[in-house]
């Protein structure tokens, strides 16, 4: 039974060490473009060709933060060999749940981070379809990364396979019905997390504000 013991936890040890590899290099891919949104739309610059430049590396790197979600393949062979309800429940599960949550939340701040630039220039009326546009084409992305394995800076080493393999493999009936299918969970899980998080920075700001009152309401008054 020790014996056994000691031979799981190894092998689940091996597991993780294999799996920290793809998935801190995949976290560090997806939290590209959430720092090129706090550079972008959070600081007061003008629209220079380096924010131009800065916009279009956002845009070829944003859809490496929801391709965590298909990451998801990984755990099955994972389960398959480590066969223990309790690793898999206690640890291998929540490890997954950890990165690709960190993952998309990366996503939908940089997009709440747009959404806040849009409104900054009184554009509002477009947050709703630039994010409709963004989840459009990071499906696409997603489908160019995870089936014909394509990554971000292939936009610069290999644009003409880029534009050419990824187009023609991408007009077949099955390739647009699994992009359409990822758009759709995008929107989805985007909805969601978007409140969450926009309900949790509203909730910190009255939290602050009301602690603010409180410090200033204790002050002493100037005679």
């Amino acid at each position: 039974m020790k014996s056994e013991l000691i031979e799981l936890i190894a092998r689940v040890l091996e597991v993780l060490r294999i799996n920290m590899r793809w998935m801190t290099w995949n976290l560090f891919l997806a939290f590209i473009p959430l720092a090129l949104s706090m550079w972008l739309f959070r600081t007061k610059r003008g629209r220079s060709w380096v924010w131009w430049l800065g916009f279009l590396v956002f845009y070829a790197f944003l859809p490496n933060a929801p391709y965590l979600l298909t990451d998801v393949i990984h755990l099955i062979d994972d389960i398959r060999n480590i066969q223990s309800v309790w690793m898999i429940t206690l640890v291998i599960i929540p490890v997954y749940l950890l990165v690709i949550l960190s993952g998309f939340q990366a996503y939908v701040i940089s997009l709440i981070n747009l959404g806040y630039y849009l409104h900054r220039i009184s554009k509002s009326q477009w947050i709703i379809a630039v994010e409709l546009i963004t989840h459009a084409l990071c499906a696409l992305g997603i489908y160019w990364g995870r089936f014909l394995r394509f990554n971000s800076w292939d936009f610069i080493t290999q644009p003409d396979a880029l534009l050419t393999r990824g187009i023609e493999e991408t007009l077949g009936k099955q390739p647009l019905l699994i992009i359409a299918v990822t758009f759709i969970i995008l929107v989805g899980l985007y909805w969601i997390m978007k409140r969450v998080t926009l309900g949790f920075i509203n909730q910190l700001n009255n939290t602050t504000t009301i602690q603010s009152e409180s410090v200033n309401s204790h002050r002493p008054k100037a005679e």
